[in-house]
């Protein structure tokens, strides 16, 4: 068969065009795709709602990829090994608590069952900012990182959703971005972004769960956002506590939708 270098391009654009004019308006918006979002991503698509998540790299994974200084394994603790063993990624026991895991593997393995279940990912995107509506956040700004990292001036685009998700990491992008120029005050005890301490596995691991919440009406934090949000310390290396809140948010906005929309 001869191939027409036309009908590859008009089928990358049609097959992309048609996924984007799908997703305008969603249940769910998340911003990140580290651990903590692909999880999240994961479940509240696999319950059957209509979700996309936003990556301004290439690839997703977040720092899971280089494990910990650029030796690709980390470590679960016992806790987690669940959300694991529901994605079918394998780990092998250390010691007592402890368990291994191939970091390359386990990116792989979660952005393949977060795809399958029915994730919408849209790497090379920058959301820049928020859709606001009286006093909630309603949807996302977005715009190609190309264009924000050539620093051109180029009107962005925008969609809709119910809740949105920042699972940006140390760099909180998103609840930056609503604590710059959104009227109000966001659900930390000064009413502002806290800022991420020093290094505390067990503290962090711990925080970061209790962190996983609501912070500005339509605006949930997770993962390492979640402790850079409410002051908790970071964790190096170990991604428990990342897999757990990216379930705890799930469920959370999960529950908010079933109340105020019923179940799908």
């Amino acid at each position: 068969m001869a191939l027409d270098e036309r009908i590859i391009t008009q089928a990358i654009l049609d097959r992309w065009h048609q996924k984007f004019r799908e997703s305008l308006d969603v249940d769910v918006c998340i911003v990140g795709g580290g651990p903590s979002g692909l999880v999240a991503g994961s479940f509240l698509a696999g319950w059957g709602y209509k979700v996309s998540l936003y990556e301004r790299k290439l690839s997703v994974g977040g720092g899971m990829w280089g494990g910990g200084m650029m030796l690709n394994e980390i470590v679960v603790q016992e806790e987690a090994r669940g959300v694991l063993e529901a994605f079918g990624i394998p780990c092998r026991p250390y010691m007592d608590g402890y368990h291994c895991v191939d970091s390359v593997y386990c990116v792989t393995s979660l952005a393949a069952r977060a795809c399958e279940a029915g994730l919408r990912i849209w790497n090379l995107m920058s959301v820049e900012d928020v859709v606001m509506r009286d006093d909630r956040v309603t949807g996302l700004v977005i715009n190609w990182s190309a264009v924000e990292t050539a620093r051109l001036h180029v009107d962005p685009l925008t969609v809709s959703c119910r809740f949105c998700v920042d699972t940006t990491g140390h760099a909180c992008e998103l609840v930056h971005v609503v604590e710059r120029k959104v009227p109000g005050k966001l659900h930390t005890p000064t009413g502002k972004l806290e800022g991420e301490k020093s290094l505390w596995a067990e503290k962090a691991e711990q925080l970061t769960l209790e962190n996983t919440r609501e912070v500005f009406p339509g605006v949930y934090v997770a993962g390492m956002a979640a402790n850079a949000t409410f002051g908790g310390p970071r964790m190096g290396p170990i991604f428990g506590g990342m897999l757990l809140s990216g379930k705890k948010v799930a469920e959370c906005i999960r529950d908010r939708l079933v109340s105020e929309r019923g179940p799908t």
